[in-house]
């Protein structure tokens, strides 16, 4: 399965961001898909996750903001980002987990779309 996240780019503190993450992959349906972050000098983290059956899961840290959302129809994971703050600055990673998996180390990964937040 490949991933490929988008969306990313440079954003003023408070202002938002959507990223996308697209495959071909048919059956993508199925899968649980999730975002992470990993922001220079720290170890890759959890942000939002939507499972098969569009039940949602977020980290504490981006609660309220965050928004994942899934269109099956276009195999296509969104993450709205609102009230951006600097300490949201990271690379964002989209990733799936099979087998009706949610949890632990996910079985596919994308390319990883820089989000920076500015003063």
């Amino acid at each position: 399965v490949q991933l490929q996240a988008s969306g990313g780019g440079l954003v003023q503190a408070g202002g938002s961001l959507r990223l996308s993450c697209a495959t071909s992959e048919h059956t993508f349906r199925g899968y649980t898909v999730a975002w992470f972050r990993q922001a220079p000098g720290k170890e890759r983290e959890f942000v939002a996750g939507i499972r098969w059956n569009s039940a949602l899961s977020y980290a504490d840290s981006v609660k309220g903001r965050f928004t994942i959302s899934r269109d099956n129809a276009r195999n296509t994971v969104y993450l709205q980002m609102n009230s951006l703050k600097l300490e949201d600055t990271a690379v964002y990673y989209c990733a799936a987990y099979s087998g009706g998996r949610a949890n632990g180390t996910p079985d596919y990964w994308g390319q990883g779309t820089q989000v920076t937040v500015s003063s």
